[in-house]
């Protein structure tokens, strides 16, 4: 069956474009710059990400972001009360859905990264080759040092990737890790002078098309499957936990503000 490319225009923070080789450039963004994640992208990634994986007439899938940076930041407020059952339940089911749609990705997947991947790296680390600019930095801003338990594939991926003790450094003290570092660390495949790494993506995207369509196929279909395997496992359950401490985390923040309040009213 092949699919239509309806879907092409259906987001409001990801642009999909399409050549003639079948290459997709999916970009994340806002209003065409730099990319805030939010509430309402988190849902929108859901259905796009399976609607790219369903598309057989997508032969390469690049993924990158707009005005020269990844993903830079989180609109917090957008993702409204995350102590109430029902809000969490909607972001972990969308946290899940999203890095397995990803995953589900049965073409092979390069990553882009120009500036800043600070929020959902994971997303690039489920790519088969990343190529990063030398300005190109990785720090996990959305979880430990927010106060929030890294719970939602960001420690899966990159223990993936990496190996579980440098994950567990680079999440507990969560500082901008270099693009020459993350290639010694083997997260990185490629390092590319500055607004170079979309070029070279598409550079590799030509050297890919050389192998047979199901060859392709199937060897990303290999190559993601241990990965895919761990998603299924832990990232349900890491989300549990990190919706949990998201819960603590407003209830102490909400403790101290009555404390200073009455500290007032009294002073």
């Amino acid at each position: 069956m092949q699919f239509q490319n309806d879907y092409f225009t259906g987001y409001h923070n990801l642009n999909l474009v399409r050549d003639d080789k079948g290459v997709l450039v999916a970009e994340f963004h806002n209003n065409g710059g730099p990319f805030i994640m939010t509430a309402p992208a988190h849902t929108e990634f859901v259905e796009a990400f399976y609607r790219i994986s369903q598309d057989r007439a997508n032969k390469i899938v690049i993924l990158t972001g707009a005005g020269g940076e990844f993903i830079t930041d989180v609109e917090w407020s957008s993702f409204g009360d995350v102590t109430d059952p029902g809000v969490w339940s909607q972001v972990h089911d969308e946290g899940v859905q999203v890095l397995e749609n990803i995953a589900n990705i049965r073409v092979p997947v390069i990553a882009a990264i120009e500036g800043r991947a600070h929020v959902h790296s994971d997303y690039a680390l489920l790519a088969s080759i990343v190529v990063a600019a030398e300005g190109a930095t990785f720090q996990d801003v959305a979880h430990f040092s927010a106060g929030v338990a890294p719970g939602d594939g960001i420690f899966t991926t990159w223990s993936y990737r990496a190996g579980a003790g440098r994950a567990e450094a680079f999440l507990l003290n969560p500082q901008p890790l270099p693009a020459r570092i993350a290639h010694e660390w083997g997260v990185v495949a490629e390092v590319v002078p500055n607004g170079k790494a979309l070029s070279r993506a598409r550079e590799l995207a030509d050297l890919y098309l050389k192998a047979p369509e199901v060859t392709r196929r199937n060897t990303r279909v290999h190559f993601i499957q241990p990965l895919k395997e761990r998603i299924v496992r832990e990232v349900g359950y890491g989300l549990a936990l990190e919706g949990a401490s998201a819960a603590d985390l407003v209830k102490s923040m909400q403790a101290k503000s009555e404390a200073v309040a009455r500290k007032g009213k009294s002073a």
